[in-house]
């Protein structure tokens, strides 16, 4: 069954959704970008979707064309017409489309597309029981990861030299120190503290790993943000990582190298608990 998708203010099916071969987000990767988790029919942490996105518009410069109010109204209305429990919306907003020129148009209206993908199973994925596998890599984007913009090539690769190794994912690692996953945030655990990288532009800021954070805290663990090496995280008791759609879901390898046990931690366990319970009870 075709899928209802969402294209500059019309409700469309997909087959019938066009965006024009001059846009700039598909010239020169000029747009940004958002995936709210939908679980019961209902939207998981829309609230810090929303000021996310404003930021990274603002971050480059770029209209918003549609109201917080406006954007939920269609994010609901998608989730209806597509018969959503448990999967995604995908948003993404760029600058327009204008003749190819480097510098920013000045008169483009902004392209904006939604659309959704349906996850049976979302919350009850088999990974979360049995772990995820990494491997390392060099982390070569660019140096502002805090913006949610659509240029995900080498974190596409990323995933790929995994796929190749055998592994689920990547973390990249620079200077010495791990960034992220390609698609998510990395943790560690060591004895009763939960490890993960400080907030700056290395990073993306991401929305799960501050409600996961929160809610760490709320329920007494000892919680540092601060980078740590690949070699800690070999040395750790735990590793897991935190997005959008896999919520909290725990490493039990990297590099080949059992981390722990092995298998997923008590921590990861927890907090994964922890946030669908708290998460369903405020989505919207």
């Amino acid at each position: 069954m075709s899928r209802t998708v969402y294209v500059n203010g019309n409700y469309v099916p997909e087959e019938d959704a066009k965006v024009s071969v001059f846009d700039r987000g598909f010239l020169f990767a000029d747009g940004v970008y958002e995936v709210t988790s939908v679980l019961q029919g209902k939207l998981i942490d829309f609230d810090g979707h929303a000021v996310r996105l404003q930021r990274s518009l603002s971050e480059l410069d770029m209209k918003n064309p549609v109201t917080k109010d406006e954007l939920l109204e269609i994010h609901r209305e998608l989730v209806r017409a597509n018969d959503i429990d448990e999967g995604l919306v995908y948003l993404q907003i760029t600058r327009g489309a204008a003749d190819r020129d480097f510098a920013f148009p000045e008169d483009a209206e902004p392209t904006i597309v939604l659309f959704t993908q349906a996850k049976p199973g979302l919350a009850d994925s088999p990974k979360a029981k049995q772990g995820m596998k990494v491997i390392s890599i060099e982390d070569q984007r660019w140096g502002r990861r805090d913006i949610k913009t659509v240029q995900l090539l080498y974190p596409s690769m990323g995933k790929m030299m995994a796929k190749a190794a055998g592994a689920d994912d990547a973390w990249m690692v620079e200077d010495g120190f791990v960034t992220e996953g390609t698609s998510n945030n990395a943790y560690i655990v060591k004895g009763n503290t939960i490890i993960t990288r400080h907030l700056g532009n290395e990073i993306l800021h991401g929305i799960t790993r501050a409600a996961v954070l929160k809610f760490a805290r709320e329920a007494q663990m000892k919680v540092e943000e601060r980078a740590f090496t690949m070699e800690e995280a070999l040395q750790a008791d735990e590793a897991f990582v935190t997005s959008a759609s896999a919520f909290v879901m725990p490493v039990v390898e990297i590099d080949g190298n059992p981390i722990g046990k092995g298998a997923p931690g008590s921590v990861a366990y927890r907090l994964r608990e922890i946030y669908l319970d708290e998460s369903l009870k405020k989505a919207v």
